[in-house]
């Protein structure tokens, strides 16, 4: 029998794989994966515990994994934020940084009346390559809500 921790556990890691999925969606966007792309995915799998032969699945088929919102804001803060460092990664002036962050922002479950004012925030910020707790104060600055951590 599956003690709450484990489950905890299990959950936390299946939210942890389905982030990495979209990340890689967003490196993969161009149908290739740069340098500095590949650096990042490989930090990033590090840091969310994501095991070698995970690693190599989700970028041979990331739409294999689901995405799963967060349960706090902080986390939502942090995902926010590793999406939208590996979307300015992409140097390319055709993407639609806006349109992509808008979803991203959405789908993370922040409310559709602040999304535009997140989304400028968060695009604003990344102009000065911020850390990941500058990044969490600003947005928290244009979405004032009090939220569980």
């Amino acid at each position: 029998m599956m003690s709450i921790s484990d489950l905890y556990q299990t959950r936390l890691h299946e939210q942890n794989k389905g982030h990495f999925a979209s990340i890689v969606k967003l490196a993969l966007h161009n149908n290739r994966i740069n340098d500095a792309e590949f650096k990042l995915l490989e930090r990033l799998a590090n840091k969310l515990d994501i095991t070698k032969s995970e690693f190599d699945a989700i970028l041979k088929n990331p739409s294999n994994f689901e995405a799963i919102s967060p349960d706090s804001y902080d986390e939502r803060l942090e995902r926010l934020y590793d999406l939208t460092k590996m979307l300015f990664l992409d140097k390319n002036p055709t993407i639609d940084k806006t349109t992509t962050m808008d979803k991203i922002a959405l789908g993370l479950g922040f409310p559709v009346e602040n999304v535009r004012q997140i989304v400028k925030e968060a695009i604003k910020f990344f102009l000065k390559e911020p850390d990941v707790e500058d990044f969490k104060n600003a947005i928290k600055k244009v979405n004032p809500i009090k939220h569980k951590s």
